[in-house]
């Protein structure tokens, strides 16, 4: 209710309530611009470095550290994504008074993404990184922000006793908010900010912004999400779950780029189930499929994690191992290829050699060749070889 004292009393509710409204009309252009700069993207982890760059801002929501967690429905945990913020008081003061010399304002901030990308040393993103969180109610106030889809508020000492949390301990964070991250009414994730250095108390109006901008990010998210599925859809194979031939082609393209770039050496292994005609013409292709997606399986369990194993066309395989010499690749051919002859296949007794085998011919930039076309063609023909030698065999290629 308004109280009216006058002439002058009336002026100054009228200039609050101008206040007010200025107040407001600037949060909803921050809203803008903010939702503007996550429609440039479906990259996911871009997204997310945006909605923290528009959270610590200080152009933006202005807190000092911002964490972002994503749910993991599959496996009903919590996991961590990113979190932006300095690590101390001196990085602070180093980051905001560079930010203040620069004159960089939040598309400036947003822009400095790629640079984000390649700083390796961001302690308080490599601890959010390293967190995954069960979804259960003992788990603490991160768990029980997605479970009960709301905001909490720890912003009092009283509040802060009877909080008991060792993921919030990890993090250093007393007096915090977190906020739910919601898309069509399913929580997606979280988001976890505090004033850690500036000790700036968090007010209602923070926590009003903070919410209403959550709606927005989270619909972002899932946006991202699935058309990071779509993609992911569109690059596999649908028997084997194996990365396509197309998408075979970019991730050596990509790859190669990068041994040049670094003066590494990468390896191509090309992989050929022996036989496998003889069996898919006497058990039917159903039965030739089962074949084919155990040796995939297979194939990716020997192989190494910074390994791509791609379906390269019917019963043929490739193998792309990055900063990986010919000796180390032969190693690794010898250790798929003797899985596959160890593992019980049915009805695999009707094979020449009564068990399924393996051909394989190898490859290696720069040793072997220059260029993308010519790694795959040189890789082929060490296949070819080996297939030619009586099969079960690893050939290396060899310069003429």
């Amino acid at each position: 209710m308004l109280v009216m004292s006058g002439k002058h009393g009336k002026k100054e509710d009228t200039s609050e309530i101008a206040r007010d409204f200025e107040k407001a009309k600037a949060e909803l252009w921050l809203l803008y611009e903010i939702s503007n700069a996550m429609r440039t993207t479906l990259e996911l982890e871009q997204i997310l470095y945006i909605i923290l760059t528009a959270v610590t801002s200080h152009e933006g929501l202005g807190f000092n550290r911002a964490m972002l967690f994503l749910v993991n429905k599959k496996d009903g945990a919590l996991e961590g994504k990113m979190g932006i913020g300095p690590h101390s008081i001196d990085e602070a003061t180093r980051i905001w008074k560079s930010i203040e010399e620069k004159k960089m304002a939040l598309e400036d901030l947003i822009n400095a993404y790629d640079n984000f990308k390649r700083d390796p040393n961001s302690k308080l993103h490599n601890l959010v990184k390293s967190m995954r969180i069960p979804l259960d109610e003992s788990q603490g106030v991160l768990a029980l922000t997605v479970l009960e889809g709301m905001l909490f508020e720890v912003l009092t000492e009283e509040a802060r006793q009877r909080v008991d949390d060792k993921y919030l301990q990890a993090l250093g964070m007393q007096y915090f908010v977190t906020v739910p991250l919601k898309a069509k009414d399913k929580v997606v994730g979280i988001i976890a900010v505090d004033n850690i250095f500036t000790q700036k108390p968090i007010t209602k109006s923070d926590t009003g912004l903070l919410s209403l901008f959550a709606n927005h990010a989270g619909l972002a998210i899932e946006n991202s999400r699935l058309y990071e599925e779509k993609v992911y859809l569109s690059n596999t194979d649908w028997l084997t779950k194996l990365w396509n031939h197309g998408h075979f082609q970019a991730i050596l393209s990509r790859e190669l780029t990068k041994a040049r770039e670094n003066e590494t050496p990468l390896s191509l292994i090309m992989v050929d189930i022996d036989d496998f005609k003889n069996y898919n013409d006497r058990f039917g292709h159903v039965t030739g499929d089962t074949i084919i997606k155990a040796i995939a399986q297979i194939i990716i369990e020997a192989s190494r994690k910074k390994d791509y194993v791609c379906r390269y066309g019917g019963e043929e395989f490739s193998v792309i191992l990055p900063q990986t010499t010919k000796e180390d690749a032969n190693n690794i051919a010898k250790r798929l290829r003797d899985k596959v002859r160890r593992y019980a296949f049915p009805n695999q007794e009707i094979q020449p050699k009564k068990v399924f085998t393996l051909s394989c011919g190898i490859a290696t930039y720069p040793h072997d060749a220059h260029d993308k076309d010519s790694l795959i063609r040189n890789a082929d023909a060490a296949l070819f070889k080996a297939k030619r030698s009586g099969k079960d065999t690893i050939v290396l290629y060899e310069l003429a």
